[in-house]
């Protein structure tokens, strides 16, 4: 048998990889096996892939399947322990696992955003009635005045503004509704209708 041509620097080995990243992106556990055959067969590193399989669970799956990163991590801790040829098969099972997951790339999105967005406005301070007043002079320009304790509203959450004063509150997570993610998105929407209804109340 005639192995095939794999240079761990060049094209054939990010091409390989990157086959087997978007197989999975794509749902098809059939594909991304058989480039993962096709780099195990050629020698690749199989803690590079491992690697790279950690971040798909990060970038590709996130928060609709939770135990992402915990299946690849435990398939990782299971193939150190065994090794080669025998604990191939971990990669295969993370390989599948995340292959035939809900995805989402909502956290991904938003930790791009959040970042851009940041370094744009970078100078601007937190409100004051979230930082501590360790002195009775901090006390005097307003710091930590009217602060309210989330766990001491009747339903655990205070709907306070936590983004600098007038600033236009932001949204960077946006989660899908496939998975956890759904679940996920459902308390997302709870917790901004209630945040509304209080700032109402507040108002009157």
């Amino acid at each position: 048998i005639t192995m095939p041509k794999h240079e761990k620097h060049g094209d054939s080995h990010f091409w390989i990889i990157s086959a087997i990243h978007k197989s999975i992106r794509g749902s098809d556990p059939d594909a991304a096996i058989y480039w993962l055959a096709r780099a195990l067969n050629a020698g690749e590193d199989p803690n590079y892939i491992f690697r790279r399989l950690l971040r798909i669970s990060l970038e590709d799956i996130g928060l609709a399947t939770i135990e992402a990163q915990r299946v690849v991590l435990d398939n990782w801790s299971t193939y150190e322990r065994l090794g080669p040829p025998e604990g191939d098969i971990s990669l295969v099972m993370a390989t599948v696992f995340l292959s035939l997951s809900p995805k989402s790339n909502a956290v991904y999105l938003a930790e791009k955003s959040a970042s851009d967005f940041a370094k744009r406005y970078h100078a601007d301070h937190p409100p004051k009635h979230i930082l501590n007043a360790p002195t009775g002079l901090m006390s005097d320009f307003g710091y930590g005045q009217g602060y309210e304790y989330d766990h001491h509203t009747k339903v655990g959450f205070s709907g306070q503004n936590y983004f600098p004063d007038g600033m236009k509150r932001q949204v960077f997570y946006l989660p899908v509704d496939r998975g956890y993610e759904k679940e996920l998105k459902k308390r997302l929407s709870y917790f901004t209708k209630l945040r509304d209804h209080l700032s109402k109340m507040s108002e009157n």
